[in-house]
């Protein structure tokens, strides 16, 4: 069985997050979708409630796994038996960013495998940042969000 790691703060996942774990979905037979807990950030949601959202995008899929996780990206690698990481790539700065981090990760293990999966042309604006400004003004942000985190937001309000 191959399986892969997609790990990343998700605060809150995006309609791009959703359609890299679709890509993986072709790709893998599991995809374990790991919410990462950063204490170098300032996040608006829990690890919890983050997962929770995600678990709600994937209710119904088997082959998706959430778990939240806090350390190196390599040791999470090890406890799920799989060298392969999926970044998803939105333009040259998330390319640069995810190069280097990709150097270091290797240094810590050899038999680190990175796949960078290319945002879609519609998706490439939409960041968890763009979110987060949008709730803050005020303006509308369904169309960056899954239905289910979308519900989760409003409902948390």
């Amino acid at each position: 069985m191959k399986k892969c790691i997609f790990a990343g703060t998700f605060d809150p996942f995006t309609r791009g997050h959703e359609d890299t774990v679709k890509k993986c979905l072709a790709l893998f037979d599991e995809v374990v979708v790991a919410v990462a807990e950063n204490k170098n950030k300032h996040c608006l949601f829990t690890a919890e409630e983050r997962a929770e959202m995600v678990r709600a995008v994937y209710q119904g899929e088997s082959r998706v796994r959430v778990c939240v996780w806090e350390g190196v990206i390599v040791d999470l690698l090890k406890r799920e038996d799989t060298p392969f990481y999926v970044r998803g790539i939105r333009n040259t700065v998330d390319l640069e960013y995810e190069t280097d981090d990709f150097y270091a990760s290797r240094d810590l293990d050899g038999n680190f495998v990175e796949l960078f999966i290319p945002a879609e042309q519609s998706l490439r604006h939409i960041s968890s940042t763009l979110v987060k400004n949008a709730l803050s003004f005020g303006t509308p942000f369904e169309d960056y969000v899954p239905e289910a985190v979308y519900r989760a937001i409003v409902n948390r309000k």
